[in-house]
């Protein structure tokens, strides 16, 4: 059975390619492994982006800042050249800023919602459903 981390980390990769596949973007896979997660066209100027998918930590010591830990397994931070953007998530959520090569990127709620744009993983099957009810 794979590890723990693993199985966390292809979790959060499916639920980051879930909020941008409602968004109308495509998303794609590596075959082999790449310093990025996953890579995405956007819908709207067509061009694609790779995307470093990472954890965010809540820290409850620190005002329940939350926080993305971009490092690589070196402990380098991630760079422009390794991915475009990196995605955050925690539970549900899903945020997605630039790489702007920091190891560390913090944001209460209300700096997250100025700084980072929130995606929903969320499909709006269920308002449908309520419209063909009510319709």
């Amino acid at each position: 059975m794979a590890h723990e981390t693993t199985i966390k980390g292809g979790c959060s990769e499916l639920r980051v390619a879930l909020a941008l596949l409602n968004l109308g973007w495509e998303v794609a896979n590596s075959f082999i492994p790449e310093v990025y997660d996953l890579v995405a066209r956007d819908p709207i100027n067509k061009q694609w982006y790779t995307i470093q998918v990472k954890t965010i930590r809540v820290r409850h010591d620190r005002d329940d800042a939350l926080v993305v830990q971009a490092k690589k397994g070196n402990g380098e931070a991630y760079t422009k050249d390794d991915c475009d953007y990196i995605a955050g998530v925690e539970g549900d959520r899903v945020f997605m800023f630039e790489c702007a090569g920091q190891r560390e990127y913090w944001a209460t709620e209300t700096s997250a919602s100025q700084r980072w744009v929130e995606l929903t993983a969320t499909t709006n099957n269920e308002e449908n459903e309520e419209e063909i009810k009510h319709g």
